[in-house]
C-alpha cells in the first residue's frame, strides 16, 4: 500500500490511541484497560463482547493478543492497525482467529484547510453538539439522507459512522457530512482530523485529501464474525 511516509511505530501508537479516545467518546464507551500491547473494552454486545485494539504491529505482540481472543469463550474482536497487513493476517490466522476479507485504513487530514461541500438542491444540513458533533443530512421531504459524528477531544477530531440512506447514495452527501463536521471542528478547536475508513470509504476521503496511515487488521474468535 502508499501511505507517503510511513509512520514510525511510536507515531502509530500515538495515533491509534488518539482515535480509540475518539472512537470511544463517540460510542460513548467506558475507557478502556491497557495490558499486553493493547487496549481492552467489555462492550456486552450480541456478537461483539470484548474488544482489544492493538497498539503496535509487533509480531510477538500481536500474537499474544491473538491467543488471548482466541481463547476466549465469548465474542471477542481483535483491531490491529498496520503497516504490514499481510504478515498480521497471518499471524491472526496462525492463532486460530477468523480474519475479516476487507482491510479498513487509519487516515488522517489536516482541517485547516478541509474542502467544503455545497448542499445539493432539496437538501439541507443540521450540525449540533459540543464533546460530539452531530451532522444530518435530511431531504426536503423530512426523510433523513445521510449523517456521521466526530468526537473533539483536545485538538483532535476522530469522525464515526459516516453513513449514507442507500437512496441517497450517489449524490455527494457522504461529503458534504464530512465537510460539514470538519468545518464545525475547526470552530470547537481541532486541528487534525482521524478516522477509520471501509474500502468504500477510504476512496471517498481520498477525494477531500484523507491520507492512509496504515491499513487496519480486523479478526474475531466467532467462524460467522
Amino acid at each position: 500500500m502508499t501511505t507517503g511516509s510511513a509512520p514510525t511505530d511510536t507515531t502509530l501508537t500515538d495515533l491509534v490511541r488518539r482515535w480509540e479516545r475518539g472512537w470511544s467518546a463517540c460510542r460513548g464507551w467506558a475507557t478502556p484497560q491497557e495490558a499486553g500491547g493493547g487496549l481492552h473494552l467489555l462492550q456486552h454486545r450480541p456478537g461483539r463482547y470484548r474488544e482489544i485494539l492493538a497498539l503496535h504491529d509487533d509480531p510477538a505482540v500481536v500474537r499474544a493478543l491473538a491467543d488471548e481472543a482466541a481463547a476466549d469463550g465469548k465474542a471477542t474482536w481483535l483491531t490491529v492497525p498496520t503497516t504490514d497487513p499481510d504478515n498480521v493476517e497471518r499471524v491472526l490466522r496462525d492463532a486460530g482467529l477468523h480474519v475479516k476479507r476487507t482491510r479498513e485504513w487509519l487516515m488522517t487530514r489536516a482541517l485547516a484547510d478541509h474542502p467544503r461541500r455545497a448542499v445539493p438542491d432539496q437538501y439541507r444540513t443540521t450540525a449540533g453538539g459540543t464533546g460530539v458533533v452531530r451532522v444530518e443530512v435530511l431531504h426536503s421531504s423530512g426523510e433523513p439522507a445521510a449523517s456521521g459524528q466526530a468526537a473533539i477531544t483536545g485538538e483532535d477530531a476522530v469522525l464515526d459512522r459516516i453513513e449514507t440512506v442507500p437512496t441517497h447514495r450517489r449524490r455527494g452527501l457522504g461529503s458534504v457530512v464530512v465537510a460539514t463536521l470538519a468545518a464545525a471542528a475547526v470552530t470547537r478547536g481541532a486541528r487534525h482530523g482521524i478516522l477509520v475508513a471501509s474500502p468504500d470509504g477510504q476512496a471517498l476521503y481520498a477525494t477531500l485529501g484523507w491520507t492512509a496511515a496504515s491499513a487496519v487488521v480486523i479478526a474475531t474468535n466467532q467462524p460467522d464474525g
